[in-house]
């Protein structure tokens, strides 16, 4: 029964699918039509529908993943609708496999018997994707048909109202309904008559300049602006400058004794226009006549006006000096009290004494820094030690020193799964020692199994460590070891398993390094007696082992 620990480990067991089975999918309310008829156990026990994410309750039965949410809605202690059973949470899993078998079930397409097609009903929503007979709604923009896959590209190029046809005209894409709005208002070089009752057809784009040439188009008499107000087609124009030549020439001489009459008046204006001037040169020679007179009088008196003139002149200069004077002073005042530095001198003092106050408790916290710095360490290096202390004071409390191990293991689900991820494969129990100076053993536990008990057992192994009293004690080891389940009900249903040290097993001697390699029972207890909840091997998460050394004929120092 006794078996070495393998020394590497390769694969670790999950219950996950496939990466290929996870894409796969289907809608849960559609109403699938299958090949063979539905078993029951592929229904949910719930809604009674084909099961979507199923889940298994701790009594065995399935239930959709919404459906287990609904029931744990509705009731604070949900119950099974089949056996009434309490439904605990914590015991409810995915159950992939059932997942699997229902996403490869067979079912018609739901477009038969036009399709005849037969898929699994994980690949449904991609066969409806792909299926020729899906109605589905045309693509263009405005337009609300739903149209067979199958005859969705010949109505996009043939009948949707909304398709883009290129117009004729200027070979622009325009929607189809909308196409002779375009050409009609909007196409330059749609074909349109002549709004002139002309029989000629031309491009919109030159319609102005066709009007300008067009013989139907109304245009004004050339005689207007001598008073002939007609409107006349183009094409008749000459026909009406000949008919109506004599009016025109009345309407001409009439225009022309009207300019006649304006030139005359404009003659008679100028006339009395020359009078005025000649009245205005004889007024000027008058006053240049005048104007020597004064001045033969003014050559007289004219040392008299220049002594006055000179006075009057000094005295404005003064007056001007004195003003400029006045605004200088007033001005240098103000400039004065601006550049007063006394105060800035002050504000200047404040300053580099607050700098120097600053650099003074700068360098005083770069040394309180760095004693912090150094407290920081001392404490660290203190809280270090207070925990190996610590730890070892709890292994001390818990150490065992007559051959008996009671090791009790708690948050059983959550250390299994980390088993079972990969994440901790092993856990080790504390030390023991069959006296005070005798062997130093552990157990060691494989909580996911280990060799031929992986995946669905657990694994227990006896562990011989190294200790200081190993120098004086008897090797190999060769006592007898027994391992324990311990039942928690008080009934004694232990599960035991009983072997003796192999003196050749090098799991025995002498430990070179901090422990030697395990030995036990690969295949100690089955998953399924040990989580059955009719055992009680496991209480609050939690359950017990044991471990007993046999002490007889064993010397003690």
């Amino acid at each position: 029964m006794a078996c070495d620990e393998p020394a590497a480990l390769s694969g670790i067991f999950t219950r996950q699918n496939s990466a290929n089975t996870a894409s796969l999918d289907f809608e849960p309310d559609a109403d699938y039509k299958f090949v063979e008829t539905l078993e029951d156990r592929y229904k949910c026990a719930y809604c009674h529908l084909v099961l979507h994410n199923p889940h298994q309750t701790g009594c065995g039965h399935r239930f959709c993943q919404q459906c287990i949410l609904s029931l744990k809605e509705l009731n604070a202690v949900p119950t099974c609708p089949v056996d009434k059973e309490t439904i605990k949470m914590h015991e409810v899993f995915k159950d992939n496999c059932c997942k699997r078998e229902v996403l490869n079930l067979h079912v018609f397409c739901k477009n038969s018997p036009d399709c005849n097609s037969k898929i699994i009903l994980g690949r449904y929503q991609e066969h409806l994707q792909q299926c020729l007979f899906e109605s589905m709604q045309c693509t263009n923009d405005g337009c609300c048909d739903q149209i067979l896959r199958r005859d969705l590209k010949e109505h996009l190029s043939q009948h949707c109202k909304f398709r883009e046809e290129m117009c004729q005209y200027c070979n622009m894409y325009v929607v189809f309904i909308n196409i002779k709005n375009h050409e009609e208002n909007d196409c330059p070089n749609y074909p349109v008559p002549c709004l002139q009752n002309c029989s000629q057809i031309v491009l919109k784009k030159e319609i102005e300049k066709h009007h300008a040439v067009c013989p139907e188009a109304e245009v004004d008499c050339p005689y207007k602006q001598y008073g002939c107000l007609a409107k006349v087609k183009r094409g008749k124009l000459a026909e009406h400058e000949n008919t109506a030549l004599r009016e025109h020439m009345l309407q001409i001489l009439d225009k022309n004794s009207q300019l006649e009459e304006q030139i005359s008046d404009l003659y008679k204006s100028l006339e009395c226009k020359e009078i005025k001037i000649q009245q205005l040169a004889e007024a000027i020679k008058k006053c240049e006549k005048e104007f020597r007179q004064y001045t033969q009088l003014f050559g007289k008196n004219s040392n008299l006006m220049v002594s006055t003139q000179a006075l009057a002149s000094h005295l404005d200069k003064s007056a001007r000096l004195e003003s400029q004077v006045k605004q200088l002073i007033q001005m240098a005042n103000q400039q004065q009290s601006k550049l007063d530095l006394r105060p800035l001198f002050d504000t200047i003092e404040n300053v580099k004494q607050k700098i120097a106050l600053m650099e003074a408790y700068d360098q005083r916290l770069v040394v309180l820094e760095d004693q912090s710095s150094k407290h920081d360490l001392q404490i660290n290096i203190h809280k270090a030690q207070l925990n190996k202390n610590e730890e070892r004071f709890k292994l001390l409390e818990g150490t065992c020193y007559n051959g008996k191990l009671i090791w009790k293991i708690t948050d059983y689900k959550m250390k299994k799964k980390e088993a079972v991820e990969g994440r901790v494969l092993s856990i080790a129990s504390q030390p023991f020692y069959t006296s005070r100076c005798g062997y130093r053993l552990c157990a060691r536990a494989y909580l996911n199994g280990d060799g031929s008990g992986k995946g669905t057992h657990i694994s227990l192994y006896f562990v011989v460590m190294r200790g200081e009293f190993d120098s004086l004690l008897l090797w190999p080891f060769k006592q007898k070891v027994t391992l324990m389940l311990l039942d928690q009900s008080g009934k004694k249903n232990h599960i035991v398993e009983v072997f003796r040290a192999d003196p050749n097993s090098s799991s025995f001697k002498r430990p070179d390094g901090e422990m030697n390699i395990a030995s036990g029972c690969p295949r100690f207890v089955p998953h399924t007696v040990l989580e059955n909840t009719k055992n009680t091997y496991i209480r609050d998460d939690t359950l017990f082992l044991k471990v007993v050394v046999d002490l007889t004929d064993l010397e003690e120092l």
